[in-house]
Parts: structure tokens; sequence; C-alpha cells
């Protein structure tokens, strides 16, 4: 079972993943955030080869990924001092001014690579790996669309830790007994991650949102004594549109919290934002937060007729409802997901997978933060004990 495992390629781990949405470099932040609203996992990856012109005979080499802008990315940038007075000019900037410029983070890997390989990128910091994907002969004869997501006649796929993880979980027999040890035993608890207080600004967590959209983590919010109390985690924030910017800029770390969690911010805080807004003369903020809140709430009137209708047959449930800050997406809630040091390797691993995140908060039994398990820790672990079996 162990030769087995070490025989897999990458290719065997993108089979079903769907095809990359794509912008080139030159696009802007509004063709961004354009672009994810229509995404499924809240992100778009971004290319320095333009699909736009008419002369197609790059070749394929030329055409390279460099870099995923998620909606995390554009609310963060929003959020800077200089963009919070006029964030409409700010979506004019180009993507590129959001792309990475750590090396590393996003690499390109052939179908052919092995499992071993992709984790090793893995470990040495990359995110996101781009892997080449068949094209189904029957969509070469479909019009191009205006996020298209062919590259010189191929085609590329994401392949993320969460991909490997799930992979190896599915053959976690060959690990033992690894999986049955505690996480404390085995050294996967990290105690450096972010955190802020719950009646901080929530401002002065951009920066450590930003760090931890990076690292594929969160930021803890806990109270004066290192209870931890929830989370503002990108995960969450991916499915809120750009302008919780606004929020993020005028309140609390505690009632972000609750404006982002699943359902919709509250029409106190919604009303908070605004008048705060208009106390810090941000007037460019507050007419676009102003648009984006009127929209909304008439789609969730109109969502909310619709559900009355069709209350016989459909149950409603707040998860799937629109907001003045939700896309149509799936959401999380701001409650943080917890272990315990003592948790097997196993049980965690099932937990984040579960969950669809990262990484999994770790609390003493009076619920103190203790640290921090991410698939990263995981996957080091693992690909260790890998190793030893090639």
């Amino acid at each position: 079972m162990a030769v087995r495992l070490l025989a897999y390629e990458v290719s065997d781990l993108c089979l079903g993943k769907p095809p990359l949405r794509s912008l080139p470099v030159s696009a802007t932040l509004a063709d961004a955030v354009s672009a994810i609203r229509y995404s499924e996992d809240g992100c778009v990856s971004v290319w320095n080869c333009d699909h736009s012109s008419p002369d197609k005979n790059d070749a394929v080499d030329d055409c390279r990924c460099v870099g995923k802008i998620s909606m995390v990315d554009v609310i963060c940038h929003l959020c800077r001092e200089e963009n919070l007075l006029a964030p409409s000019s700010a979506l004019k900037s180009p993507v590129s001014v959001l792309v990475s410029k750590v090396p590393g983070r996003v690499r390109h890997l052939e179908p052919s690579s092995s499992l071993l390989e992709a984790i090793d990128l893995i470990l040495q910091g990359a995110q996101n790996l781009v892997v080449p994907i068949k094209i189904n002969p029957r969509r070469k004869l479909q019009k191009s669309s205006p996020n298209p997501t062919a590259h010189n006649g191929r085609e590329f796929c994401w392949l993320t830790q969460e991909d490997v993880i799930r992979f190896l979980l599915s053959s976690i027999g060959v690990f033992t007994p690894l999986p049955a040890l505690s996480i404390d035993t085995l050294g996967a608890i990290s105690t450096e991650f972010l955190s802020i207080r719950y009646h901080s600004p929530a401002a002065s967590a951009v920066g450590a949102i930003s760090s931890s959209l990076a690292e594929q983590t969160s930021v803890a919010v806990v109270d004066d004594e290192g209870i931890l109390i929830g989370e503002i985690s990108p995960f969450t924030l991916v499915c809120c549109d750009e302008m919780v910017a606004a929020a993020i800029t005028t309140l609390s770390a505690g009632d972000l919290m609750a404006y982002i969690d699943c359902g919709g911010p509250p029409e106190e805080l919604v009303r908070v934002v605004k008048a705060r807004l208009e106390d810090r003369k941000l007037e460019g903020m507050l007419e676009e937060f102003t648009i984006s809140s009127n929209v909304s709430s008439s789609l969730s009137s109109f969502s909310s007729s619709s559900d009355e209708e069709s209350s016989s047959s459909l149950p409603r449930s707040g998860r799937y409802s629109r907001s003045s800050s939700y896309s149509a997406r799936m959401v999380r809630r701001a409650e943080a997901i917890v272990c315990h040091p003592w948790s097997s390797l196993a049980a965690v691993m099932i937990q984040a997978i579960s969950h669809r995140v990262n990484y999994v908060w770790v609390v003493d039994e009076d619920c103190s933060l203790a640290g921090i398990v991410t698939f990263s820790n995981m996957l080091e672990i693992l690909y260790q004990h890998l190793q030893s079996m090639a």
C-alpha cells in the first residue's frame, strides 16, 4: 500500500477539478472583483499573457500564472488610508499591485510530477500549485468567455494544501502509528499565530489579515486573559463583498466578527458603520457603502419574499441568504474551529477538512489559546514518514 501511495502522480489529485478563471496582469481591480463574484472559490488567477490579444502564436511556456487575487486582497487594499477617501479610484489600479512579491507562492507543476514533489514545494512555501489539465474536445467549440480559462490551448487547475491532505487522509493507514498520536506528542502545534484583542479596532488587524491570507491561516480574537472568543478569517471574508472594508475601518474586532458572521450584518451595525464614516468624513467610502447596502437590501427583501412564497417546500437558511456584505456563495461562521493538545492527528485532519479550513486552533481546558495546527504542520510530519518509506 505504501509503494502504491508513493507511485501516485500530481495528475491523480487533479481529477475532476475545475479550470482556473484567469485575468491578465493588465486587468484592473474592478475587473478582478467582477470575476471573483462569478467564481465559486472566491479567487481568480493572474497571468502574464493577455488572451484578449489577437496574436495567438505565443509559446505555451510564455503563458505563466504569476499569482492569485481574492476578495480579501481587494478588501485589505481598500482599507489603506489613501484608498478610503476614493475607493472607486482605488479599484482602477492594476491587479499587479496585489500580486505577492514573495517568490514561490505560486508554482507550476507538471501532471507527471510525483506526490512527494508536490508536498516538497508546499513545504518550501508554495500556497498554490498550478497544474495543466486536459481540455474536453467539446469545449473547444464554445465561444470564448469574458474570463477565459484556456491558455494557448491548455487549461490549468489549482492544487492546494487541502487537496493533498484530503488525498493522504484516504490512505491514512499507511502512516500508522502517527494518526493516533496526539498533536502535542508529534510537535504539530505552532505557538506563532496572529491575534487581536476583542475590543481593539479591527483596522489594526488589516496587516494581520493580509498575512493570514498569505499563510492560509486566520486571526484569533481573544479577550484580555487570552481566552479565544472567535476569529477574523480570510475564509469568511472571501465570501463578503469589497465594501466590508468600511466595517473593518470603523468597527472593533468583536463587532466585525458579528458583522461578517453568516446570515449578514445586523442593521444596527450597518448604521454604526455609516455614522462613523460620516464622522471621519470618508465621503467616497460612505457613498460606495450606502449604494452596496441599498442594493443588497433590495435583493434581501426580494429573497425573503420568494422564501415566504416557497416556504412550504424549501426551508430557509441564513447561511444561504444574501446581505449587504455577502455573495451568493456559501459562507462560514466567524466561530473558531478548535481542538485540544491531546487531540489525535487524524481527528484534527478530519476536523479541518470537514470545516474547509487549513488550520485548527488549539485551546487548553480553560479555553485559553495555546497555538494553532496548520495543514503545513501536518504535511511536514506526514512528509517525513513518506520519505522514510521511499
